[in-house]
């Protein structure tokens, strides 16, 4: 049976991931790991509600440093250590964590990130 808590509780829950990667990034992966692209998070990391972070970026426009396809997403704190990883990645309203424009990505070319969001489930 799965454990369901309050509202409060996860927005608590993601308010301190948030806080903890203030500053870092958002990195695009390919389905071997390579890094194809990398935001970084504003100062405040975003807004939560209701146990749903929206990340914030300084630059949700970031060129791509490798050619791929984006597979997955991780997000790093501001020392560059893991903090949230294997986040589903997709096109505009897919329902995945990170949406993009586009998942086919050429180095150099600008990737945009329509939406990004974690939740605490």
């Amino acid at each position: 049976m799965a454990v369901n808590y309050t509202s409060a509780l996860r927005t608590t829950r993601m308010t301190a991931t948030r806080d903890a990667c203030a500053g870092g990034a958002l990195q695009l992966l390919d389905a071997g790991g390579v890094v194809l692209s990398s935001h970084t998070l504003s100062a405040t990391g975003g807004t939560v509600a209701d146990g749903v972070w929206t990340l914030g970026f300084t630059n949700a426009t970031a060129a791509a440093t490798a050619s791929g396809t984006a597979a997955a997403a991780r997000i790093r704190n501001s020392s560059d250590a893991d903090v949230a990883t294997g986040m589903t990645v997709g096109l505009g309203d897919s329902g995945a964590d990170v949406e993009l424009q586009n998942t086919n990505i050429n180095a150099g070319q600008d990737i945009v990130i329509s939406n990004a969001t974690l939740t605490d489930g």
